[in-house]
């Protein structure tokens, strides 16, 4: 499970930001990539990435502004000729399907894909998407306009077979390994019952990602973020700009780390950055984050972040 950016910016594209975009790389999980918003400019980033668009399986939209939106058509459209043909799926905001279906109905656009928008309106916490290895859930944020939180549950992966201590019994590899594996109680010809809990480690447990949209400080991002491997959280400003970020709803770098802190996340990767902050100026909002908040990444276009499989301790 890796994080990659594609866009780091806020507001409009910059020589060295594009806006807003976010994958989840899921390929080594279930071979696809979920996608969490699609600032204009996306494709171009694409271009320069290893992600694959036809492996594109669901993409979130964390609110209706263009810097989270305004690529969306021209993605839609152009996957039709790389390859997808598999569903895919685009959850968002009221108002993300008549964007979308006015976008491809006025351009006369043709997919060649079954296109499914999944909708919410002004909820509270919820689950939004469930299959057997992840849980989905969003909350409402605090922003000028709908604005929501990704909460994504990677459920726990059954433990490995210990093969060693079956071999110590003269057991070989094959299908009574295969039923042991699978849970099942196996009676030898000697009349010894094998309870397969015995031979099989301890669940391996799931990874908690965090994915915010655009907000204030607030506290469905605390619950979002509770516990969270990695929480991934705007921070348009530094500190000295706090008026800025009261008056337009977004948040400076501390708002981040503290929310980090608060919520006993185990990694802040900081990004939705403003043009203010060119070059080296923007590790001044990693360093306020760091006076709170230890573990903490500034994300830049096409980075990376690996969710490790192992909760790392607080320092």
């Amino acid at each position: 499970m890796e994080i990659y950016f594609l866009g780091t910016g806020a507001g409009m594209p910059s020589k060295e930001r594009n806006v807003s975009s976010i994958i989840l790389n899921l390929l080594a999980e279930n071979n696809s990539y979920w996608m969490f918003d699609c600032g204009e400019g996306t494709q171009q980033q694409i271009l320069r990435s290893p992600i694959r668009t036809s492996k594109l399986e669901k993409l979130f939209i964390t609110h209706l502004h263009g810097d989270h939106l305004y690529g969306l058509p021209g993605l839609l459209t152009s996957r039709s000729y790389q390859g997808g043909d598999d569903t895919l799926t685009v959850y968002g905001p009221e108002g993300t399907e008549l964007f979308i279906r006015t976008a491809l109905a006025v351009s006369q656009a043709h997919l060649t894909y079954e296109l499914k928008i999944v909708e919410f309106g002004p909820v509270d916490q919820q689950l939004l998407f469930e299959d057997k290895q992840f849980e989905v859930y969003i909350a409402p944020l605090v922003h000028r306009v709908q604005s929501y939180g990704y909460r994504i549950v990677e459920k726990p992966q059954k433990g490995s077979l210990q093969a060693d201590k079956l071999k110590e019994l003269g057991i070989n590899s094959g299908p009574l390994f295969g039923k042991i594996k699978q849970g099942m109680d196996i009676t030898l010809e000697n009349g010894t019952i094998l309870r397969a809990k015995d031979y099989i480690g301890p669940d391996v447990q799931g990874r908690i990602v965090t994915i915010l949209g655009d907000t204030q400080p607030c506290q469905y991002s605390l619950e979002l973020a509770r516990d969270a491997d990695v929480l991934v959280h705007e921070a348009t400003f530094a500190e000295s700009k706090k008026h800025l970020a009261v008056a337009y709803d977004h948040s400076t770098a501390v708002d981040a780390a503290r929310t980090a802190r608060d919520a006993g996340a185990h990694a802040l990767i900081l990004t939705h950055i403003s043009s203010r902050y060119q070059k080296e100026e923007a590790a001044l909002l990693s360093g306020e984050a760091q006076q709170i908040f230890d573990e903490v990444y500034l994300a830049r276009d096409h980075w990376s972040y690996e969710v490790p499989r192992v909760k790392p301790s607080q320092k």
